[in-house]
């Protein structure tokens, strides 16, 4: 038998740009126990594939981990954002200047089950045309291409640390090959 906690009350205790902490009490196994709680709208993260295979991701340094991060395009929903799909769409555009004809919704992932309620929305997107980047004022960001084999090596070999990135190619190598867009 699996024990479901139940929220008993809840206090907000940090209020920030893109996210928010909670502290909840909960009925536990033995009592009440307390989980810290990450509040966060949601994102996107986006596997564009050019007509030759390769895949476009993006390169920017990573305050959190003190280094620069090699990934695929991604982006916070934004507050009153309602379709992720858009919200892709608009990422890819600002991060890399693609657009992109075909969208392929390849799942979502939940960034990590025990303290956040972020959920990320993974799209493999085709059909590409290139553009001009429109970056955030605070955003540097180098475009990478490469072959989309090489990308999954990297991933499998350990040497891509971001974890939706890894995800994503996974999802969209699973995905793409059973619809014939990849080999």
């Amino acid at each position: 038998m699996i024990f479901e906690e139940k929220k008993i009350d809840s206090q907000r205790i940090y209020e920030g740009a893109i996210l928010n902490v909670r502290r909840d009490r909960v009925t536990a196994v033995k009592g009440q126990a307390f989980r810290e709680i990450i509040e966060h709208n949601g994102a996107v993260a986006i596997v564009p594939i050019k007509d030759d295979g390769s895949v476009i991701m993006v390169e920017q340094y990573r305050y959190a981990c003190g280094r620069t991060v090699l990934e695929i395009p991604a982006g916070k929903i934004d507050k009153g954002e309602t379709d992720p799909e858009q919200v892709a769409a608009r990422e890819l555009r600002e991060e890399t200047g693609y657009t992109a004809k075909d969208i392929m919704y390849l799942g979502k992932i939940n960034t990590s089950v025990a303290y956040s309620e972020e959920v990320i929305h993974i799209y493999a997107m085709t059909g590409l045309t290139a553009g001009d980047q429109e970056l955030d004022d605070d955003e540097a960001i180098n475009v990478v291409e490469m072959p989309f084999a090489e990308a999954c090596e990297l991933a499998s070999g350990g040497r891509l640390i971001d974890a939706k990135t890894v995800a994503g190619l996974f999802m969209a190598k699973e995905q793409l090959a059973k619809a014939g867009i990849i080999g």
